[in-house]
């Protein structure tokens, strides 16, 4: 359903969606003015000695450029369609028109290999970003003209495509390649839909199923450069999911936010072309990624090194890498995967990502983030106004300002609900308009009520999602009780009778603070606990606690208790109660003895882990260590053997 024909008006969402309308946008076109990254567009501006020599300026890696003004142009073309505005519409207009202006006449669009370096066009597609820039803008074409019925950009994005898809191919004299860090796959996905032309949609599945044939692209191309292919820093292609074809790939590997652009236009054209093969390598790649290589904050992507995947189960908490445009490029990938099977497995991961490693990467200002996001930290991690690579700011604008698309979802004779969130969803369904009005206090209140206005009867079925963390959830309908086990369909309840305007629906979701334990082979979390309430994962801040974080031991969970506090963080649920802490009593001039600490009561109060960071500066953990006993021994041989 697209973001258009949903409203969003709650207490939760609402707020951060105006910061980002009002600020987010605002301050991410003054630093992209800044550096010059939409100047840069202009035929005749004079590129900073700095920048041709270096391949910087402002900080800003240059040749990446265009990617960044796509990214805020999709943003601001999205908010535009739900919030129309005068002035952002004339703004779109001018910079649009300043992109025109470099466009050559062929087609080509890219202001690195235009203004500096045009010589080497199209000569390193495996580290220089000239596809994947190419496919950020055409993203902005499609939401631009969508939201505007404008084709300015559109046409201009579109002349690009046909410019690509004249280069690149099976032909002989075309080139056979690629691109190093997917995007413009599933930004062609997205042109063939907007034009209606099948001529990009076919180009999309050449790159996909281009990728990891041999011989290697990525070697011919570094040794008709005079480069030694060996000579590669990151030493494998698995660093591009390039090393062996993508239907052949069963483990996520290599840069986390390239994986998960090339695994949305995998996702895209299973369903164009209902591939089942291609669809079977994508549940593969998602079980693989969510059982051994996810953060509990659905935070991805362990080191910095190759802001990626290392091994299964290596999870560090302070040296998480976790970058935001990985998250949400996660978000992206489980909406896809939503639409080709409505499974909870998908809609709960994007939920968690959403609420925790997505969200926490903005200050509540809107101009500040993070670019990694750690899960604990010793007071020295802080969000920034920009980076060095700005691909994070923008990205999570673009998500923002279109989050109604990840709410609902429909076919010919259903509505579903894959996110409870305030506000209303307009729509047809069994031939029949129908708006779907949701009330909720969610995610700090379990309860949800769905009301069906429509111009007469209309017989659709009606999906629920109940959420994996979420036991004990109870559904009514106009006041009647409906029995889950018969109704429930792959996590989400399904309600099918003839709906009358002002039928109700009340979900009833419990949401106990619990527990969350990592698989024994987490290193970093053995012995450690984390603490859940609904979708929200929390952690402690040095600013709640006199004792330093290191010596809380987390003891019963059942002794928290959830309280919202409204003059906090913006207003939060937080959890508070009673912990233990490691005494230092009798350890003066000790380093070492015989007789562990002495543990003595300890409150707590715990934050969610989106709204850390944003107070004074101190440290910050969500994993604690943890009383109970791991479990006790089994001395039964059958039960061992069991």
């Amino acid at each position: 359903m697209p973001h258009t024909a949903v409203t969003i008006d709650d207490a939760f969402w609402a707020p951060r969606l105006r910061t980002n309308r009002a600020d987010t946008l605002a301050h991410l076109y003054r630093e992209l003015h800044r550096v010059g990254s939409i100047d840069a567009f202009r035929p005749n501006w004079q590129w900073p000695a700095e920048a041709t020599q270096r391949g910087v300026w402002g900080g800003t890696p240059t040749m990446f450029w265009d990617s960044d003004v796509g990214k805020w142009l999709e943003a601001a073309s999205y908010s535009l369609a739900t919030h129309p505005d005068l002035q952002l519409d004339a703004l779109l207009d001018q910079v649009i028109a300043i992109i025109g202006q470099a466009q050559h006449a062929d087609g080509y669009l890219n202001t690195w290999f235009t203004s500096v370096d045009p010589q080497n066009r199209w000569k390193n597609l495996r580290d220089w970003h000239e596809l994947y820039c190419a496919g950020h803008l055409m993203e902005a074409g499609v939401a631009h003209w969508e939201a505007t019925g404008k084709r300015s950009l559109l046409d201009i994005v579109a002349r690009y495509a046909d410019h690509i898809a004249d280069r690149f191919g099976t032909e002989t004299e075309k080139l056979q390649g690629y691109c190093g860090h997917p995007e413009i796959e599933l930004a062609l996905v997205k042109l063939a839909r907007a034009t209606g032309e099948e001529r990009y949609l076919e180009l999309s599945r050449y790159f996909v199923e281009q990728r990891g044939q041999q011989p290697h692209f990525f070697d011919d191309e570094a040794r008709a450069r005079g480069d030694n292919p060996d000579d590669f820093w990151a030493k494998t292609y698995e660093y591009h999911q390039a090393h062996r074809p993508v239907r052949e790939q069963d483990q996520v590997v290599g840069h986390a936010v390239r994986a998960m652009y090339l695994y949305c236009a995998m996702a895209d054209l299973a369903g164009a072309y209902s591939d089942r093969s291609l669809l079977a390598t994508c549940q593969r790649l998602w079980q693989h990624l969510t059982t051994t290589r996810m953060y509990v904050t659905a935070g991805i992507g362990t080191s910095k090194h190759n802001e990626g995947f290392t091994g299964d189960y290596d999870l560090p908490n302070e040296s998480a890498y976790a970058e935001t445009c990985a998250a949400i490029g996660l978000v992206f990938w489980a909406q896809r995967m939503l639409q080709l099977d409505c499974d909870r497995r998908y809609a709960d991961i994007m939920e968690l990502a959403l609420y925790n490693s997505v969200l926490s990467s903005v200050t509540l200002d809107g101009q500040r983030f993070f670019y990694d996001n750690p899960l604990a930290s010793n007071g020295q991690h802080h969000r920034q106004p920009w980076f060095a690579c700005p691909c994070c700011p923008p990205n999570l604008a673009r998500l923002f300002a279109s989050l109604g698309q990840y709410i609902y979802a429909q076919s010919s004779n259903e509505l579903v609900v894959h996110l409870y969130i305030a506000g209303a969803a307009r729509t047809e369904v069994a031939g029949v308009p129908v708006v779907l009005h949701q009330q909720t206090n969610y995610p700090w209140d379990g309860t949800v009520t769905l009301r069906v206005e429509s111009e007469g009867p209309a017989t659709f079925g009606l999906r629920l999602r109940i959420p994996g963390w979420c036991s004990g959830a109870q559904v009514r309908v106009n006041g009647t009780a409906i029995d889950l086990e018969q109704s429930l369909e792959h996590g989400y309840v399904r309600i099918e009778r003839e709906w009358q305007a002002g039928d109700t629906v009340v979900l009833d979701l419990p949401m106990p603070i619990e527990t969350r334990h990592a698989h024994p082979d987490v290193v970093a979390d053995v012995g450690q606990a984390a603490l859940q309430r609904g979708p929200l994962i929390y952690c402690l801040e040095q600013a709640d606690h006199d004792v330093p974080l290191h010596r809380i031991v987390l003891d019963d969970p059942a002794g928290l208790t959830a309280q919202a506090e409204a003059d906090v963080l913006g207003g939060v649920t937080v959890l508070t109660g009673q912990a233990v802490a490691l005494d230092t009593a009798n350890w003066q001039g000790v380093l070492y003895r015989a007789e562990p600490p002495a543990l003595q009561p300890c409150a707590i109060r715990a934050i969610p882990y989106f709204a850390w960071d944003n107070r004074e500066a101190g440290p910050m953990r969500v994993w604690m260590p943890y009383r109970p006993q791991l479990g006790a021994p089994v001395d039964d041989l059958e039960a061992k053997r069991a």
